[in-house]
């Protein structure tokens, strides 16, 4: 069976080197899958109350757009603060290398012997690391405080949370905005396919087959839309 990748000094070159954008993949899923949950369960909820589609439209788009703007706003606070406490402990990194470089050294040595290394060679490995002082700081910046090597961006974070929203929350509602009928049937199919397409893409990063990430999405986001459409169907007159 071929590997995932080569692993020649170039390609492995290339992959040190690249910028990990796992980020983005965890972020556009979330939105997907949330963005299609909530305008769904507003479309079956609307529809379980037997309302006139105008509503399903009205509360559909004023979902998708607030709702997206509020996750975006969210993602973007906290990814933000991420940013500035990594920000603030390098800083206090920096500070005590400067000012108690020993001391540091000893936290290095602490965390190569962790990783196995012992003796001589703890010793050697130590001396290099330090000798560079920015890899030195990342290099206890992951192993002390469990942060990533590099900065968060919070406003792509939440442009690519809201974009996925937005882009996936619309799909339901595409039948009543374009006169499909039924409406509800159509949208309903659609938010299948939308869902179990979301579950088949995250599947390439996971370890499940396609088929099972794609049903496990699917009922997550039926149960949901299930859930608001019995809700609704108590207030149907």
């Amino acid at each position: 069976m071929a590997l995932e990748h080569g692993h020649s000094p170039k390609e492995i070159a290339a992959r040190l080197d690249a910028q990990n954008d796992s980020w983005r993949l965890r972020d556009a899923i979330f939105g997907g899958i949330d963005g299609t949950v909530t305008t769904f369960a507003i479309v079956a909820g609307v529809q379980g109350a037997g309302l006139a589609s105008h509503i399903v439209i009205a509360l559909g788009l004023a979902n998708v757009l607030a709702d997206g703007f509020s996750m975006a706003a969210g993602n973007y606070a906290g990814t933000k603060a991420v940013a500035d406490d990594r920000r603030r402990l390098w800083a206090v990194e920096e500070r005590h290398v400067r000012e108690n470089p020993q001391g540091e050294q000893d936290e290095l040595k602490q965390i190569l012997a962790r990783m196995g290394l012992n003796g001589q060679v703890l010793q050697e490995a130590a001396t290099m690391i330090s000798a560079n002082k920015r890899q030195w700081i990342a290099m206890m910046m992951s192993a002390e405080y469990g942060l990533p090597p590099t900065d968060d961006r919070p406003i792509r974070a939440a442009l690519v949370i809201f974009v996925a929203f937005v882009l996936a929350g619309m799909l339901p509602l595409l039948p009543y905005l374009i006169g499909l009928s039924p409406a509800f049937s159509w949208s309903t199919g659609i938010a299948a396919l939308t869902f179990f397409g979301i579950g088949t893409i995250k599947s390439r990063w996971s370890l499940a087959p396609w088929w099972r990430s794609g049903f496990e999405t699917l009922l997550i986001g039926g149960l949901a839309a299930g859930l608001a459409y019995a809700v609704g169907g108590l207030f149907h007159p």
